[in-house]
């Protein structure tokens, strides 16, 4: 997977990418991560990537010739128009879902937008879509970009160590990831549920999915609300009444 970066701070973004797991997966060849400055571009001395709004307003727009010749440049490069997103306040909600339509595709390209937007014509030419982290307003696109590319090339085959590492994580299956404990066993006066100290591999599993619903349940319920528990064996009905006990009891004790 190739993942093209078109930014006013290629030197803040390769810092980043190219460290730690996504570094090693990049020596690996299992990535390629590039940035590209688009102020290089420009057809102008002052490389002047922005100028005043038409209908007038506050701030400034990125322009669409310098976007646009960065990312024919890109394509060109590349050999076809790779996918195009602009990381945008307007955009999607990126989930757990898009990294993993993402991680299918060979090549990607991130925009990262600055001042109060960029020329809608540039979106409408060359732009497939548009993703945002959440409802709020970052100074520029590259660190939503970042973090898009790193929840996609995660997901690519060999960048971890297998499937295992991110299919318990949380968002994979609509939950979220139950609690996590490490050595020492007792730390200020708090122990380790005694389950993961059993080596009773069925009963740590089956108390690590209800720790993620009853968390779920209660941080995430618009995630909760969308769960539907298998009931089709006995055991997994058994399971299933378990959840709903549990935490019937936690929100009694609750009250």
């Amino acid at each position: 997977m190739r993942i093209d970066f078109l930014t006013l701070f290629p030197d803040a973004v390769e810092a980043m990418m190219h460290e730690s797991i996504l570094g090693r997966a990049e020596k690996k060849g299992l990535i390629s991560l590039r940035a590209h400055q688009i102020r290089d571009y420009t057809a102008n001395r002052q490389n002047q990537v922005d100028d005043y709004p038409y209908g007038g307003g506050r701030g400034a727009i990125m322009q669409a010739d310098p976007l646009y010749r960065c990312w024919q440049a890109v394509c060109d490069e590349i050999g076809a128009p790779a996918h195009t997103i602009y990381l945008s306040p307007c955009g999607k909600t990126f989930s757990q879902a898009d990294a993993k339509r993402l991680c299918k595709l060979e090549n990607i390209i991130l925009v990262c937008g600055h001042y109060e937007g960029i020329d809608q014509r540039f979106i409408d030419e060359c732009v497939d879509e548009e993703l945002s982290l959440g409802d709020f307003v970052v100074t520029g696109g590259e660190i939503p970009a970042m973090a898009v590319a790193d929840a996609v090339c995660r997901l690519v085959p060999g960048v971890l160590g297998g499937e295992e590492c991110f299919t318990d994580e949380s968002h994979w299956d609509g939950l979220l990831e139950y609690p996590q404990y490490s050595r020492p066993e007792t730390w200020h006066g708090m122990s380790v549920p005694e389950v993961l100290l059993s080596g009773d591999h069925a009963a740590v599993d089956r108390w690590r999915k209800k720790q993620s619903l009853h968390r779920t349940h209660k941080r995430r319920p618009d995630l909760y609300e969308k769960i539907t528990l298998p009931t089709k064996t006995r055991a997994e009905k058994k399971f299933a009444a378990e959840v709903e006990a549990e935490w019937a009891e936690l929100e009694a004790n609750d009250d």
